[in-house]
């Protein structure tokens, strides 16, 4: 697995973490993982304040900037053609708690997958 861990601190949800307070499901798909990387790229495109700044093999990375302070979050993609399954993590890059923002996150670029995946 290529994502990184989450720390301790509340402010991180993953897919591949089975403590209960960070974990979040993975993403589905059907068809190619070509298609789904396009998929989700769209998605993430239309996002405000999102940055791609990796775009490699199985793995995307983007940053998320908050309008207010300017914090940046870290999320990251891990796509597994095999299981058809993109495995995320969102996590804030500093600070203890984010009020539930990467979380938030993740399942609205969930939502939107899905609904462009039926």
């Amino acid at each position: 697995m290529i994502l990184t861990p989450c720390p301790k601190t509340p402010n991180c949800v993953s897919s591949v973490n089975p403590d209960r307070g960070h974990f979040v499901h993975p993403l589905r798909f059907s068809g190619s993982a070509k298609e789904a990387k396009e998929k989700l790229l769209n998605i993430l495109s239309s996002l405000k304040r999102a940055r791609v700044v990796t775009f490699e093999n199985n793995l995307i990375q983007v940053e998320f900037m908050s309008s207010v302070f300017g914090f940046v979050d870290d999320v990251e993609f891990y796509f597994d053609d095999r299981k058809k399954t993109i495995h995320v993590k969102s996590a804030s890059r500093t600070g203890f708690y984010d009020l539930g923002v990467n979380r938030r996150r993740v399942e609205k670029i969930r939502k939107q997958f899905d609904q462009e995946e039926k």
